[in-house]
Formats: C-alpha cells, structure tokens, sequence
C-alpha cells in the first residue's frame, strides 16, 4: 500500500488518517443519523465524526437530564402514573432541555444532507488521501477490519469496538461515560443478585435516571463500531484498487462490454 498525505491542494478528500483514527465521510441516510440524535443528543454527531460537537452535545444531554430528571419522568410515563411525572421533572430544566434537544435532532439531519452532497462530489473527483499515520501517540494504518468482531467488543464493554477500530477519541469517551453509568446505576451489583435470584432486591437497588443511558450508549456503540468497520474495509478496498491499477495496470487497458481489449 502506498501512502499519500492530505496537502489541502484537492478540493474535497475521502478520507484522513492521523493517530486519533481514520476519519471519513460517506453516504449516509439521515433519517438514521436524526434518529440517533433523538435517542441521544450528540450520537448523530458522532456518527457524522463531527466529534467535538457531539461530545459537547452528550455531556449537556447528560447534565440536564439528570437535572431534570427526564429519565426519571420517562419511567413513570411508561407506568401510565402522569402524576408522577409532573411532580419528578423540573420544569425549569426542562425547560433548557427541549431547544436543545430539537436543535440536535435538526442540526445532525442537516450536515448528514451536506456531507452526502460533499461525498457525491468527491467520488467524481478521485482524490487520493493518506493511508498511514505515525505519531507520537499511536501508529495508525488503513487496514482490513472483522466488523463482526467491532461489534462484538461493543457489545461486552461500549468503547472496546471503537478501540478495536482505532476511533481513539470515540473509544475513551464512551467507556468513560459507560463506566460512570454502570457506577451510579448500580446494574452491575443488581446483575449480581439477579444471578443469586434475588430479583426483587436487584429491581430495588436500581437507579432509573442513570440507568436509562444504557440501552441507547451500547446501541450507538455498537451501530457505529460496526459501521465504521465495515466503511473502513470498503475505503481499504478503493485504495488497494487504485493502487494496483496505478502500478501494475497496462496503460492500454481496456474492458468494453464485458471483453479485455488491448
């Protein structure tokens, strides 16, 4: 594999590697990336590698929520006790919480438009982008990837598929955040009493308002591990494709309606 550095001399680029990651923009459909975004502001950003906004955007989503204790509300709206809710949510951070909720779910529709836009452009333009990155911090090089494996990282630790992918920035902000989750949820000591069929006991220690982050963080993680596994293994392809053709290809080369010509 030959390697090219991303000069800023192109127009548009695929891809960039660096020792944080490989980061690239493709087709993406934006309803999914919206939907993310509505599950958990800032994941739809984060799928987009628009990372720094979504990392401010999960950390607000956190804060208020908590706050407002809208996870809290949620469970009780799920039970059908309305009274419930309206004595728990705080209005006040709730309040907050609803611009910047439909901003994200808006704002991640939008760029996912945009940078589909950029992406068509870009296949038409062929640029080449670098394949290998060494740094202080990491070695980093395009290679093939097991999406399978991706997932199934994500699915025993949120964070570990994205280290396996080597999505550096992605990988420790999910497991720092999942860690803080497990902690003040108490699921895994709950998990422990379920096992010794304690279950009323482990329902009771339980606490709902960290413990509904869970579902959506291991789902993101291991939707966007896998994701970026396979994207990656694509992007791997086009350059080995490019690469052989520019170097072992005969410059007569011709395929018409399924014939070699030469």
């Amino acid at each position: 594999m030959q390697n090219y550095s991303n000069d800023n001399t192109a127009g548009r680029y695929k891809a960039h590697v660096d020792s944080f990651g490989i980061t690239q923009h493709h087709l993406r459909n934006p309803y999914i990336v919206a939907w993310w975004s509505a599950a958990f502001p800032g994941f739809g950003h984060m799928l987009l590698s628009k990372e720094i906004r979504g990392l401010i955007l999960v950390v607000l989503e956190i804060f208020i929520n908590i706050n407002a204790n809208i996870n809290l509300g949620i469970i009780y709206m799920f039970q059908g006790d309305m009274s419930s809710v309206i004595s728990v949510v705080d209005t006040r951070w709730l309040i907050i919480y609803m611009p910047v909720y439909l901003f994200t779910i808006w704002d991640s529709y939008r760029t996912t438009i945009d940078l589909n836009n950029i992406s068509v452009l870009e296949e038409h333009e062929q640029h080449r982008y670098n394949t290998f990155s060494l740094g202080s911090f990491k070695v980093h090089t395009l290679d093939k990837q097991n999406p399978a494996m991706a997932l199934l990282w994500s699915l025993f630790m949120p964070g570990l598929g994205h280290l396996y992918i080597g999505r550096l920035i992605s990988a420790y902000f999910i497991i720092f955040w999942v860690l803080i989750f497990f902690y003040f949820s108490n699921v895994l000591e709950a998990f422990v009493f379920l096992i010794l069929g304690d279950i009323q006991f482990a329902t009771s220690i339980l606490e709902p308002k960290w413990l509904l982050f869970l579902p959506s963080t291991y789902g993101f993680a291991m939707f966007d591990a896998y994701t970026n596994a396979v994207e990656n293994n694509k992007l791997f392809d086009r350059e080995q494709k490019h690469f052989l053709k520019k170097k072992y290809q005969h410059t007569d080369f011709r395929v018409l309606k399924g014939q070699k010509v030469r």
